[in-house]
């Protein structure tokens, strides 16, 4: 059985740094698309950062410059580095990793950006 999970969340001040992580249990790991997403309360999902398994990146314009995607397929992990981080940032972060009609979802990990 195929599982996601992600892991990294917490707390920390504005402008600190965290870095999330997720693993896939599949040896196709490589040829995934991988998505980090977001959701606040009373707000959307939205779509933070993309990696595909080519090693091409995308990332909403709230946050380029700050947080970085990237991945390790020996590992069957990707990453999101994010960096100079403000209480706007505060969030469940969900990864998603896609091809065809496989669509992965983890559980969701908290992130609080607060003083």
């Amino acid at each position: 059985q195929v599982q996601l999970v992600e892991s990294g969340g917490g707390l920390v001040q504005p402008g600190g740094s965290l870095i999330l992580s997720c693993t896939l249990s599949s040896n196709l790991f490589r040829i995934y698309t991988v998505g980090w997403y977001r959701q606040a309360p009373g707000k959307q999902r939205e779509l933070v950062a993309v990696i595909t398994g080519g090693g091409n990146t995308n990332y909403a314009d709230s946050v380029k410059g700050r947080f970085i995607i990237s991945r390790d397929n020996a590992k069957n992990t990707a990453y999101l580095q994010m960096d100079s981080l403000k209480p706007e940032d505060t969030a469940v972060y969900s990864c998603n990793a896609k091809r065809l009609e496989y669509d992965f979802w983890g559980q969701g990990t908290q992130v609080t950006v607060s003083s």
